[in-house]
């Protein structure tokens, strides 16, 4: 599937290097199916709540209130980080990738592409989630953050500069509810 753009120049700039990208691993077996997968389980981050729930749940049953409250806290982040970026879309008003070049393997909900919320709300969730499990900082991310960053590339639907605005602001998002957190744990 191609944009709708009629344009037969070359593609320049961020579109080249999501063209580039896309030729260099999109034909790759597996990379589309998985590409796709990750883009529904992040939809609205509601793969990262249903996750912070569950989270929740387990920890709720064994009795850990910090762990109870640290899965609640990555839910509350990851949306928080989803619903940033949707304000700032509305506001930028940046239109997804649309060159001929560039092959869209996904449907999205709205035409702004600025910054992803796919990365905001998985980069704010990798790094609560984690915390939230006992994990060193930084080791989810690690995992979790380049798979849907790459994805977003192969799928056509964003820019690099989008997702790296969007992991900026998901890792700010996490930062702000680790910082809360602290200040109910000194209390």
């Amino acid at each position: 599937m191609s944009s709708e753009s009629t344009d037969l120049t070359p593609a320049t700039g961020e579109a080249a290097a999501l063209v580039a990208i896309q030729g260099a691993i999109a034909d790759r077996p597996g990379v589309l199916p998985a590409a796709r997968g990750l883009s529904h389980f992040g939809e609205h981050s509601l793969g990262w709540l249903a996750l912070a729930g569950a989270g929740a749940l387990a920890a709720h049953r064994r009795g850990d209130v910090v762990a109870r409250r640290r899965y609640i806290e990555a839910g509350a982040g990851a949306f928080t980080a989803h619903a940033a970026s949707v304000v700032i879309k509305r506001v930028v008003r940046r239109k997804r990738p649309n060159h001929p070049d560039i092959k869209v393997g996904v449907g999205t909900p709205s035409k702004l592409s600025f910054p992803s919320s796919h990365a905001t709300s998985t980069t704010a969730a990798a790094i609560l989630l984690g915390r939230a499990a006992g994990l060193p900082l930084g080791v989810l991310p690690a995992v979790i953050v380049p798979p849907m960053l790459v994805s977003r590339l192969v799928l056509g639907v964003h820019y690099p500069s989008d997702v790296t605005a969007g992991a900026l602001v998901g890792a700010l998002t996490a930062g702000a509810v680790i910082a809360a957190d602290t200040r109910i744990e000194e209390q």
